[in-house]
This record gives C-alpha cells, sequence and structure tokens, in this order.
C-alpha cells in the first residue's frame, strides 16, 4: 500500500508540474501574441491611437515600434500621452524627456509637464506646460494644459494667474464641472466673491451632486448676504 500511495504521490506532483509548465509556456505565447504589432503600423497610428483613448493598446505596441524605428516622433508623443492617460508618470516622464531630448518637440514639453505636474516638479512642470501653449494654444491638449497651469498656480500661492489659467480653460471645456469649482474657489481666496458665486452655481448646474461645488456656493452666498 506504501509503494501505491507513493507512486500516485509522484504522479500527482508530476501532474502538477506539468500543468504549471504548459500554464507558463502559453501565458508566454499570449504575451507574444499581444506585442504582434500589425503590419505597416507607424507612430502616426500610435498617435492616433492615443488620441482615441487606446491608451493600454498604445503602451503595448509603441516599444516595439520605437525598436524599430526610434526616429519616430509620433511615437514618443502618442507613447507619453497614453502614459500620462494610465497614470504612469515617471515612465511618461522617461519616454517624453528622451523624445524632447532628440526633437525638441513642445508636444513632447507638454507630456513632459504634465507628468512632472503629479510627480511635484511644480516649476519644471509650468515651463513645460507653458511652452506647449506658446506653439500650441488651441491644441488639443489646450484645455487640459491650461487647467493644469491653474493647479500648479494654485500650489505656487498665485490665485490670479490660477484664475485667468482656470478660466482659459473653461473657455476649451465648459461642460467641466469641477473646474468651474476650482475657479471659484481660487475667486473666493482673492475675496471676489460674487464672480466665485457665478462659478460654483455654474457648477451646480452641471453637477447638483458635487459637494464642493455646493459648499462653496453656500459660503459666497452667506459672504454676499454680510
Amino acid at each position: 500500500m506504501r509503494h501505491i500511495s507513493k507512486r500516485l504521490a509522484r504522479a500527482a506532483i508530476l501532474s502538477v508540474s506539468l500543468f504549471v509548465v504548459w500554464t507558463l509556456g502559453a501565458s508566454a505565447q499570449i504575451a507574444i501574441a499581444a506585442i504582434n504589432v500589425p503590419s505597416g503600423m507607424t507612430g502616426s497610428d500610435i498617435l492616433r491611437m492615443s488620441q482615441e483613448g487606446k491608451h493600454n493598446e498604445v503602451a503595448l505596441i509603441a516599444p516595439e515600434i520605437l525598436k524599430k524605428n526610434p526616429q519616430d516622433i509620433d511615437v514618443y508623443i502618442g507613447y507619453a500621452w497614453s502614459l500620462n492617460a494610465l497614470k504612469e508618470y515617471q515612465k511618461a516622464r522617461d519616454i517624453a524627456q528622451a523624445g524632447y531630448a532628440k526633437f525638441k518637440d513642445p508636444r513632447l514639453a507638454q507630456a513632459l509637464g504634465e507628468a512632472l505636474y503629479y510627480l511635484g516638479e511644480n516649476e519644471t512642470a509650468l515651463a513645460s506646460l507653458q511652452e506647449y501653449l506658446a506653439k500650441f494654444p488651441e491644441g488639443n491638449k489646450a484645455a487640459v494644459t491650461f487647467y493644469l497651469c491653474g493647479e500648479l498656480f494654485v500650489r505656487m500661492g498665485k490665485f490670479n494667474h490660477a484664475d485667468i489659467a482656470f478660466s482659459t480653460a473653461l473657455q476649451y471645456n465648459p461642460s467641466n464641472a469641477r473646474w468651474w469649482a476650482r475657479l471659484g474657489w481660487v475667486r473666493e481666496k482673492t475675496s471676489r466673491y460674487l464672480p466665485a458665486l457665478k462659478a460654483y452655481e455654474q457648477a451646480v448646474s452641471l453637477n447638483p451632486n458635487l459637494q464642493d461645488a455646493l459648499s462653496g456656493k453656500t459660503r459666497m452666498l452667506a459672504k454676499i448676504k454680510d
């Protein structure tokens, strides 16, 4: 009986080992298939995919295209933008820096500035974002870039600058309730209570459940009555 039990135990261990080997092999095959870059794909495709919100696909495919053509600027741009969207800010910073060192393109400056904003490097982030806006004030990243500049000005205590930046961002994206609430808050910080109230009211009209805007509206109504 003991010999039979030992043989059964060995068989079980062998089965488990073979299953693990098969599983690892299958996973490797899936990974290889996942990074199979479609024939003819270039940086312009990566940039388009990033703009369409296909960030996970970009993060998977872009490194392979960069290996084949490290001089394709659009790969760097789309890749860095998608990494920011995926909140992989250190990777985004590294890709944007590498691309900017080669091409000095303001779109890579924007990607770098956005990454640095989230990494807490305020002054460098602001300079990079402003470089993008100087070249592409109507670019497809203009709204978020003005907004990030506003938040950087808040960090620096420059509330009037933040007011201008948030106001400009809202010209491009007037349906963003959270941005309206932030505009109300910076106006409140400079004692501009009526303009702050209007901003808070706009935020509430877009999102009646936004607590920051509701609280701000209440505060401003009390200030104006006083």
